[in-house]
């Protein structure tokens, strides 16, 4: 698998791989034969044997600064680092969307450019960042979490077009359900698991390793040719919006 993925030897820096999401890249990375650096900006979290540790708090840019003197230059930079400020737009205190957009955007693009001349120099490389299908359809009561996805879809586009002369390749994932401590305690509801598992076409909500999977993929060799997309992995649930539409004699679906 690392010969076919072409990893061997490549270093690659994963941001929110403390848990969830981004330990399942850090992990799968490292798998593949890459030198991995995990970063989190808690430090008790980053727990992933083998593996480089770095603490940053990604919304500070001096922090990222430093982070980045003291990796070094990078083939491969994923952003997984991500916060949940739930609220609806009415409602929501500025501090949250403040403090969601720091980590959720600004923060992407901070880590983002703070590591592109080092990948450059390196000959090119791999920005992989974790959207979210909330970035295309928006949540009720998600604060500025739907929009901080949407605008890092776009932004990722915008980098894959400055960068792109540079050899520098950036895309997005975008999940859609997936069971990582961040949103546990949803599932610890009465019924939510079985009720979201039904709503999804192969049958299960995602486990992490379902997204890690992909981003290994995209921060490859065999990605080369793929920049500026958002790639969607939510187990086909997107495509059920129009079978949701009552139709008498074609309710078999749900």
């Amino acid at each position: 698998m690392s010969d076919w993925l072409g990893l061997d030897g490549r270093r690659a820096l994963v941001t929110g791989a403390g848990s969830g999401i981004g330990r399942s890249v850090a992990v799968g990375l490292a798998e593949a034969g890459a030198e991995v650096v995990a970063v989190d900006r808690d430090a008790v979290a980053l727990s992933a044997a083998g593996m480089r540790r770095e603490t940053c708090d990604i919304s500070i840019e001096t922090e990222v600064q430093a982070l980045a003197e003291r990796v070094g230059p990078c083939d491969i930079v994923v952003n997984a680092a991500g916060i949940i400020r739930p609220g609806a737009l009415r409602d929501v205190a500025l501090a949250d969307w403040n403090a969601l957009i720091a980590v959720n955007l600004t923060g992407y693009l901070l880590i983002s450019r703070a590591f592109a001349d080092g990948m450059a120099a390196r000959g090119g490389g791999a920005l992989v960042h974790v959207a979210s299908i909330s970035g295309t359809h928006a949540q009720a009561n998600s604060g500025a979490y739907s929009a901080s996805k949407a605008a890092l879809i776009v932004m990722s586009q915008q980098l894959a077009l400055e960068l792109g002369p540079q050899g520098i390749r950036s895309n997005t994932v975008s999940p859609g359900m997936v069971r990582t401590p961040m949103t546990e305690e949803y599932y610890q509801a009465p019924g939510v698991a079985e009720r979201r598992d039904r709503a999804v076409p192969i049958g299960r909500v995602a486990l992490p390793e379902d997204i890690a999977d992909v981003v290994v993929f995209l921060s490859s060799d065999r990605a080369r040719y793929v920049t500026g997309a958002d790639i969607i992995v939510d187990g086909g649930f997107t495509t059920t919006l129009m079978s949701w539409v009552p139709r008498p004699g074609y309710d078999e679906f749900r």
